[in-house]
C-alpha cells in the first residue's frame, strides 16, 4: 500500500525532492502537488535570461504539466489551487477552491516573498518586484509602453533586472542604498570594476541612496522616486529587489514551531515529525537560504529521509556567488574581506578588467573574490570547502590551479 506524500510549493526545492524521491523510492508514494502559479515547474533562477531575450518561458520550464502525468502525480496549480490550510490532527491539505489531499507525509516548499521598501507610494500601480513569470511579463510589456525604470536593490537580483531593461530599451537607474554594489558578494575594488562594466553597458548608479517616496499619479500609477537628499528621479517602472523573506505563513498558522523560518533540523524535519521541508521558507542551525546550490542539497537529503534509507543530514557549506549578466564573469565565495588573523593575496590588471583576492587564515583558504578571470572559482571552493592547507602551493595560488600543481 503506497503512502500519501503531499506538496506544498510547486518551485525549484520542491520539485527536486520529489526527483530525487522518485529515483530512490519510485513506488512509495502517492505524490499530490499544490503549487499557486498556473505551470509545472520551472527555473526561477532563468527568469533575467528570459528578461534579456536570451530565452523565452518555454526554454526554462523543467517539469511540464505532462511529466507530472507522466510520474503519476496529481497537480493542482494555478487560479484557486494554492494551500491555504494545514489540518494537521487529521492530515489533511486544504486549497483555496476547496480541494482537500489527505497525507501521511507532508513536504512544505513554500518558498519565499519579496521584501517591499516601507516607504509611502508602495502599493502604487507599476511598482513590483522580480520574483516570479508573472513580474517578468510585467517588465516586458512595461518596455514596450514606457521608458524609465528604477531598480532598487543593487544585489545579484537588482543588477539582473537592471540589465535586462537596459537591454529591452529602458532608462534605467539602480538605487543602492550601499557604497559598493554586491557589498554582501564583492569588495570595493571589484564592484568598482563591476559597476564601471555596467556604466558602460548604460545603466546608471545613485549609491549610498535613501528613498523615501514612490509618488504617483491621478490614476495612482508611480510617476517619481524621493530621497532623502531632496533630489527625484522621473520613473515610470519601479522593480524592487532587496531580498527575501521565507513564506512561512501557511506552516505558522498550523502550529508548526517557526522562527525566521520554519525551523528544520539536520533530516530536513520540522518539530512535527509528519512534515518536512526544504528552500527558501526553511531556518537550519539560524540560518535561511536564497539561492539554488543549498536548496539542491537540502532536497538530496530530505528525499532519502523520505524514501526510509534514513542515512544523510544536511550540512550548509559557503556558497558561491555568480551574476547572470552576459559578459561580465565574476565569483565570490567565503569570507572575502577577512580580519586581522587574515592574510590577503591580491592580483589586479586594469587593462585586461581583470581583478583577483583571496583570503587566507590559519594556512586555509578562508574566502575568495574573481572578477574579470574566473576560470578557477570551483578550484577555489573545492580548497575551501575541504579545508585544505594549502602552505605548499601559496605562493602561486593566486595564479591559478594550474600553474599552482
Amino acid at each position: 500500500m503506497k503512502q500519501r506524500l503531499v506538496v506544498i510549493g510547486n518551485g525549484m526545492a520542491g520539485m527536486r525532492t520529489v526527483e530525487e524521491l522518485l529515483t530512490a523510492a519510485p513506488d512509495k508514494y502517492d505524490i499530490t502537488v499544490f503549487g499557486a502559479e498556473p505551470y509545472g515547474n520551472y527555473n526561477r533562477i532563468m527568469l533575467s535570461s528570459v528578461l534579456c531575450g536570451e530565452k523565452t518561458i518555454e526554454d526554462i520550464v523543467i517539469n511540464n504539466r505532462q511529466w507530472y502525468i507522466d510520474n503519476g502525480i496529481t497537480l493542482h496549480a494555478g487560479e484557486g489551487k494554492a494551500a491555504v490550510y494545514i489540518d494537521r490532527k487529521h492530515k489533511e491539505v486544504y486549497a483555496q477552491d476547496g480541494t482537500v489531499a489527505g497525507y501521511e507525509r507532508l513536504l512544505i516548499a513554500t518558498g519565499s516573498k519579496a521584501v517591499m521598501p516601507e516607504v509611502p507610494g508602495s502599493d502604487l500601480d507599476g511598482v513590483i518586484s522580480f520574483r516570479d513569470i508573472f513580474d517578468v511579463n510585467k517588465m516586458l510589456d512595461y518596455s514596450r509602453s514606457h521608458k524609465k525604470a528604477v531598480v532598487l536593490g543593487g544585489g545579484l537580483l537588482g543588477l539582473e533586472a537592471a540589465n535586462g531593461l537596459v537591454l529591452r530599451g529602458m532608462d534605467v537607474t539602480v538605487i543602492h542604498n550601499h557604497e559598493i554594489l554586491l557589498n554582501r558578494q564583492m569588495d570595493r575594488p571589484a564592484a568598482k570594476m563591476l559597476q564601471t562594466e555596467l556604466e558602460q553597458r548604460g545603466l546608471k548608479f545613485k549609491m549610498a541612496a535613501k528613498l523615501t517616496q514612490l509618488t504617483g499619479d491621478q490614476n495612482n500609477h508611480i510617476t517619481a522616486v524621493s530621497f532623502s537628499d531632496g533630489r527625484q528621479l522621473e520613473c515610470d517602472l519601479f522593480v524592487a529587489a532587496i531580498g527575501v523573506r521565507p513564506n512561512m505563513e501557511l506552516a505558522r498558522k498550523a502550529g508548526i514551531y517557526c522562527e525566521r523560518g520554519i525551523v528544520v533540523n539536520d533530516t530536513l524535519q520540522s518539530y512535527d515529525p509528519s512534515i518536512y521541508a526544504v528552500g527558501e521558507c526553511i531556518q537550519h542551525r539560524g540560518d535561511t537560504f536564497g539561492l539554488v546550490a543549498p536548496l539542491f542539497e537540502q532536497a538530496k537529503v530530505c528525499a532519502n529521509h523520505l524514501s526510509a534509507h534514513g542515512a544523510a543530514e544536511y550540512v550548509a557549506l559557503p556558497t558561491a556567488t555568480k551574476l547572470k549578466v552576459t559578459g561580465i564573469n565574476l565569483f565570490s565565495v567565503g569570507d572575502f574581506q577577512g580580519d586581522e588573523s587574515c592574510q590577503s593575496i591580491c592580483f589586479t590588471d586594469p587593462a585586461l578588467g581583470v581583478y583577483k583576492k583571496l583570503v587566507i587564515k590559519a594556512n586555509k583558504l578562508a574566502g575568495a573574490v574573481l572578477y574579470g578571470d574566473t576560470a578557477d572559482g570551483g578550484w577555489y571552493q573545492q580548497l575551501l570547502e575541504q579545508r585544505e592547507d594549502i602552505s605548499g602551493i601559496r605562493d602561486a595560488l593566486i595564479f591559478g590551479k594550474a600553474y599552482a600543481e
